[in-house]
């Protein structure tokens, strides 16, 4: 991978859910580990556990390193829900109002011992937190940069340029767009696919890297 000048936050979301987004943020951490960046990661918030957030242990494996006193104490994943859905929808499930600032505090925690903090959303860009107020609502206040995970399968460039001009629009900065080929499965639609969004992110995202995961982490 390249060389990049990366941001103090950076938010990773994806063109969906199930398109990895988990295991980009452990590889990307564990990439900017090795170009010796005092990196961690954090989730913005967890559904679908109880405890601790099984996101997290995804990273810290990629990373190859154990978790952290800060996962322990829940400075990473300070908002855990118990059913595996929307934020919106788990909240409403297991009754509780969620506090957004939790999450920005944390944050800034980290980063008081931290050089970077890459923060995974829930889902794809247009998830809802809560109520109407969506993901892209809460990164564009908060002037978060975003990575892009997308994927080589049937559909993913219209899911990608969604993603990608929703961004524009709500005047959200994409950092990176990340391609995850552990999906690839069609040669021809994936090579088509990494090609086409290359060539997008060139004539329409002047400055959006294109990072490309290995097949095996």
């Amino acid at each position: 991978m390249e060389k990049l000048e990366f941001p103090e936050r950076l938010f990773i979301t994806g063109i969906g859910t199930d398109v990895g987004k988990s295991y980009a943020t452990g590889w990307l951490a564990r990439e900017m580990r090795n170009m010796g960046l005092n990196v961690i990661t954090q989730k913005l918030i967890q559904t679908g556990n109880l405890d601790m957030s099984e996101d997290i242990e995804v990273h810290r494996k990629i990373m190859g390193i154990p978790l952290q006193p800060v996962d322990e104490a829940h400075v990473t994943a300070p908002i855990i829900l118990s059913y595996p859905c929307s934020p919106d929808l788990a909240a409403k499930i297991d009754g509780v109002e969620v506090d957004f600032t939790h999450a920005d505090k944390a944050t800034e925690t980290l980063l008081k011992n931290y050089s970077n903090v890459l923060i995974e959303g829930a889902g794809g860009i247009f998830v809802p937190l809560k109520g109407e107020w969506l993901q892209i609502d809460y990164v564009k206040e908060r002037n978060l940069p975003v990575a892009i995970v997308v994927n080589g399968q049937l559909g993913s460039i219209n899911h990608a340029l969604l993603t990608l001009e929703s961004c524009r629009a709500a005047g959200v900065k994409v950092f990176a767009v990340i391609y995850n080929p552990h999906f690839d499965a069609d040669k021809t639609i994936c090579e088509d696919t990494r090609q086409y969004l290359r060539n997008w992110l060139k004539n329409r995202f002047e400055g959006t890297a294109f990072i490309e995961m290995p097949k095996i982490l």
